[in-house]
């Protein structure tokens, strides 16, 4: 498993969900409705199309993975305590965003305080202030285009979805002649048809909020 994803979210009672409900072409305002109208499975829903993202802020921020799932709960326990109280539920994505970095900030503060205190007796390191900004709001745009992304690609159905997905989703780019025994396409189709997916991936996050 990845170190970067959480290998379950927990809803507010401390019940895991496990990942298994299909994803939702619902809209994030929609999906923020059908929580407080009480859908059966939308809460999971929503923390599943979201944790992913959620998650990537603290670890981005250099907390490792158990204080990013402490995040990670907290964030969503607070969205939960205030599903009702948004104002503006299309933009939920950003709240959880900002609540995500208000909470890493919070608890790298306390971990520094506390390797200051423990190194009390001398340790100049343990006095150097923290980064007093580890998530510039460029990352946090990235992280959040990274999001979109990743949620448009299944919109766009094959071949595009493995295309574009096997061209970029790796750190290192494949050569076409691998992408074509990969998905068994004729090289020269290649080139084409990733400007075709492109476009129509622009189009998608051109159309969404």
């Amino acid at each position: 498993m990845n170190a970067d994803e959480p290998s379950a979210a927990r809803n507010p009672s401390g019940a895991t969900a496990v990942g298994t409900a299909p994803a939702s072409p619902a809209s994030d305002a929609a999906l923020v409705q059908a929580c407080r109208d009480g859908e059966a499975r939308a809460w999971e829903r929503l923390v599943l199309r979201f944790e992913r993202l959620i998650y990537t802020v603290p670890r981005r921020a250099g907390l490792g993975s158990d204080d990013a799932a402490d995040v990670f709960q907290t964030v969503f326990m607070r969205l939960h305590q205030q599903l009702h109280a948004l104002t503006q539920p299309e933009r939920v994505q950003a709240w959880l965003v900002t609540t995500a970095r208000r909470e890493t900030l919070h608890l790298l503060r306390q971990r520094k305080r506390t390797t200051s205190l423990d190194g009390a007796d001398g340790d100049r390191e343990a006095f150097e202030p923290i980064d007093p900004d580890p998530l510039p709001e460029e990352l946090l745009e990235t992280l959040q285009l990274q999001h979109r992304v990743r949620t448009a690609l299944p919109q766009l159905g094959e071949p595009c979805r493995s295309l574009l997905e096997t061209l970029y989703g790796q750190d290192e780019a494949p050569s076409y002649a691998a992408v074509a025994a990969q998905l068994g396409m004729a090289i020269g189709s290649i080139g084409p048809t990733r400007a075709r997916c492109l476009a129509r991936l622009r189009a998608l996050l051109e159309a969404s909020p």
